[in-house]
């Protein structure tokens, strides 16, 4: 038995949970793992996070406290063991939109309304003490666009390109750092989303992922549940949900619409970077079959009057992803070493 395995039994142990079955349920783009325990008709999750790989549970029980304190459905925390990394948690169960949504399209608008009203809830509370997602750190964000796509997709950085997007995307988010800031999840989208019809209101929707949480801008959640990497979402949809966020909060349209713009096309701009990254250097190639949906946000943003600016800079220097260029970064998996 490796030493992991044995803190983890330990750590069950002292938990009262040591001989229930277990089965894995899911690993995501960390290094962070779930399994299923199960034990007298009672279920929990065991979330397994190594520190000498990197991951920390203290943010997630930390923002899962605020969560839960706003009356939001974060799921309840049983035991903790922050120096090795296990939290045994409760059990929200299956029923992802993601999935819901695939055999059930009909309810893509109750549970996007859903979704949709859970942030108008969580930005009426008061902020939580977090570092702040400001232009500074999400411009290094969005430049992972060219640190790994363009990388991967030419075979190289174009140094004076990323400078000069930066300054772009610098200056036309930093007015955005002027909004109060509220909770932002950072990856609030239907697969970390869970339905649960037996409660109410807000609570009907289940909360997942959200450790790496920041303080930021409003409108940087919606748009990451609403252009999202891995389903597509009707357009639709996506005008009703910005209009219904927009009458909620009583935010002017305007303003609010240009930042959403932006914040999404910053925000798939991280996310295309980090999809190649995680095929080049991590050896998860799958990833790389969203990155046409990726593509297709940026240009969408870009195509807005608030972030056109913009398009030179990033379309110019980073190519559409063609197939041939899917099949290079798959190709190159796990050959590009970290800095």
């Amino acid at each position: 038995m490796s030493d992991r395995s044995e803190l983890k039994n330990r750590f069950l142990t002292e938990a009262g949970w040591v001989d229930a079955s277990r089965v894995l349920v899911a690993g995501d783009a960390s290094n962070r793992k779930y399994e299923r325990l199960s034990r007298d008709g009672h279920t929990r999750i065991l979330m397994d996070a190594p520190p000498e790989m990197g991951e920390d549970v203290r943010p997630f029980v930390a923002v899962t406290t605020y969560l839960r304190d706003a009356g939001l459905s974060a799921p309840e925390i049983f035991a903790q063991d922050a120096r090795n990394g296990f939290l045994l948690i409760e059990d929200l169960g299956d029923d992802l939109f993601a999935r819901i949504l695939k055999t059930q399209p009909s309810l893509e608008t109750p549970l996007y309304e859903a979704a949709t009203d859970v942030l108008l809830h969580l930005h009426g509370a008061a902020a939580p003490d977090l570092p702040r997602y400001d232009a500074y750190v999400m411009t290094d964000a969005a430049c992972l666009a060219f640190d790994w796509y363009q990388r991967g997709a030419t075979g190289s950085v174009d140094i004076d390109a990323r400078s000069a997007f930066a300054t772009g995307m610098k200056n036309a988010l930093a007015p955005l750092d002027a909004m109060a800031p509220v909770l932002i999840q950072r990856d609030y989208h239907a697969e970390n989303l869970i339905w649960l019809p037996g409660r109410e209101g807000v609570q009907k929707v289940g909360l997942l992922d959200y450790q790496d949480a920041m303080l930021g801008h409003p409108a940087y959640d919606l748009v990451s549940v609403l252009q999202d990497a891995r389903r597509d979402v009707s357009m639709d949809v996506q005008k009703a949900m910005l209009g219904r966020y927009i009458d909620g909060s009583g935010a002017d349209a305007a303003t609010f619409t240009d930042a959403y713009v932006l914040l999404g096309l910053q925000r798939n701009l991280r996310i295309l970077g980090v999809f190649a990254r995680l095929s080049l250097a991590y050896g998860k190639p799958h990833y790389v079959d969203f990155i046409p949906r990726v593509w297709e946000h940026i240009t969408t943003n870009l195509r807005h009057p608030s972030a056109s600016h913009l398009d030179r800079l990033v379309r110019m220097h980073l190519p559409e992803p063609t197939d041939d260029i899917l099949s290079s970064l798959k190709s190159q998996c796990k050959t590009i070493p970290l800095p």
